[in-house]
């Protein structure tokens, strides 16, 4: 681990390629199985999505216009190198689930977004309910001597919160879907949001037991947040949801990083949106405040990443907690 005190993304691609590498985010043109009907039955509602999701939040302008994917990585990284003077770049497919489509079409996209040799590495981000042994095959392929990781959005490690944000995918689908990606070499960074209507901390706490139990490859960690256009705006409106303060996210992130295992890759801290769509908590506006924070945490605490990471039956306890409710529901 470096200086800092978790493992940052940013650290670990400068040591693995020597220098700084940035994302291009492409938008692919991907649906999503939970608001195209395609979604198995554990759906509360197959076309409504999740219940905090608005996919317009993560749209970068450069892809409005339909732009085809070499086009929208020339671009990309046109504006990314003037900013930071970058040389290597990721190809990041980011909007929807992005292996949610014939295996023709994925390998035609991949391959696009790979042809530009300034492309170092190709990073996918879809669900667990859209990977197949079919789609680890193409990836491995596509991919060749470039670097790859997949990001699998979990969310939390308990089967009735997800049925309660309307997931549509179990904690099993995950397991099975990173231990497919795991096995044939690729990476997996989890997605996981803190504050989730019915969780506190120590159910997101169990959620961070459970990846260190996966030994899953990196980490990104949200707050609820709760945006215009959404289910969970209709809840916030009604007063049936609680969130998390600036205080409470950055105590939970803490400890959580404090628990979390050493060699996990930590991509990033919190969420990001674009003010227009953010309802609430208006500190989410602002990623620099709240990195900030947590730091200025760690510090206090003389923490750092690991500090508290244990192998024991803790984890062992969990799991059954969760699998045991997941099997009687």
């Amino acid at each position: 681990m470096s200086k800092e005190k978790y493992r940052s993304l940013s650290v670990y691609l400068k040591e693995e390629f020597k220098e700084k590498v940035f994302k291009v985010t492409l938008d692919g043109g991907f649906s999503c199985p939970n608001k195209d009907g395609t979604v198995s039955s554990l759906a509360i509602d197959p076309y409504a999505g999740c219940t905090y999701c608005e996919v317009e939040t993560i749209r970068p302008l450069v892809t409005t216009d339909g732009k085809p994917i070499d086009k929208q990585l020339s671009d990309g990284i046109e504006k990314v190198a003037a900013r930071h003077k970058a040389k290597k770049f990721i190809a990041y497919f980011q909007i929807n689930s992005n292996t949610h489509a014939k295996p023709e079409k994925l390998r035609a996209l991949y391959k696009e977004a790979l042809s530009d040799e300034r492309v170092a590495l190709l990073a996918v981000s879809t669900r667990p309910d859209c990977i197949n042994e079919e789609i680890v095959e193409l990836l491995k392929e596509v991919s060749g001597d470039r670097g790859l990781w997949v990001e699998l959005g979990l969310q939390s490690a308990n089967d009735e919160t997800l049925k309660r944000i309307n997931r549509g995918h179990t904690v099993e689908d995950f397991q099975r879907a990173h231990k497919l990606l795991s096995q044939n070499g690729i990476k997996v960074c989890a997605h996981v949001i803190a504050g989730l209507p019915g969780e506190g901390k120590e159910d997101f706490l169990k959620t961070i037991r459970f990846l260190n139990e996966l030994k899953v490859w990196g980490v990104k960690f949200h707050q609820l947040q709760v945006l215009k256009n959404t289910a969970l705006e209709e809840m916030y409106k009604k007063g049936d949801l609680k969130l998390l303060s600036l205080e409470e996210y950055s105590e939970i992130v803490v400890e959580s990083i404090e628990a979390l295992s050493p060699e996990v890759v930590i991509h990033r801290l919190s969420g990001d949106v674009p003010k227009e769509f953010l309802i609430a908590p208006k500190w989410g506006v602002n990623k620099f405040i709240i990195k900030e924070t947590i730091d200025k945490k760690l510090e206090e605490r003389n923490s750092r990443q690991g500090s508290s990471f244990v192998e024991d039956k803790k984890v062992k306890e969990d799991k059954e907690y969760y699998v045991g409710r997941s099997q009687s529901s």
